[in-house]
């Protein structure tokens, strides 16, 4: 029975080492959503970012400790949010850029939801639709940011990466 116990004892530990390390790599993505709403002629947006990755940024592009979903955040976390959106993001119909507004945030567990909206869309008339999103990637290496895309009962979704930072779909 000992020389069992010998026998499995170091690949049962090793087999408990490597199984632990694999919990303890973090996973980095964001979600999404841009559904068209044909009747305000705007595409809607919702972007969910995880609340640390997003403060992590902050501090290492901007300098700013945001502190965000504390008692503490800071007063400019917003303005700093949309500005940051603002070179990572983009929407083009048949390559013609449209600006979005940042409309505000929300938090869930932890997460912050940016809202967004892009205003006198049709796209009756268009092609296509081009989504950038470059989100984290120039922190993450690793950051996967999901796009998903609903319109006039359509829906497509694809996963951009830091290689690959747009998605685009016919209409």
């Amino acid at each position: 029975m000992k020389k069992l116990i010998k026998k499995i004892r170091l690949p049962l530990l090793l087999f408990v080492a490597i199984g632990g390390m694999s919990f303890a790599h973090k996973f980095y993505v964001s979600v999404t959503n841009v559904n068209y709403a044909k009747e305000a002629k705007a595409l809607q947006i919702t972007t969910r970012i995880f609340i640390d990755d997003l403060d992590d940024l902050m501090m290492a592009r901007y300098g700013v400790a945001t502190k965000l979903a504390t008692k503490n955040e800071a007063k400019v976390a917003d303005a700093y949010i949309e500005k940051y959106l603002k070179t990572k993001v983009s929407f083009e119909l048949d390559g013609e850029v449209k600006p979005f507004t940042f409309i505000g945030k929300k938090y869930d567990a932890d997460v912050v939801i940016c809202y967004l909206e892009v205003p006198n869309v049709t796209l009756e008339g268009h092609e296509n639709l081009t989504v950038t999103n470059e989100i984290l990637t120039d922190l993450y290496d690793e950051q996967k940011n999901l796009v998903h895309v609903k319109w006039n009962g359509n829906k497509k979704s694809f996963v951009l990466i830091k290689s690959d930072i747009k998605g685009m779909l016919k209409l």
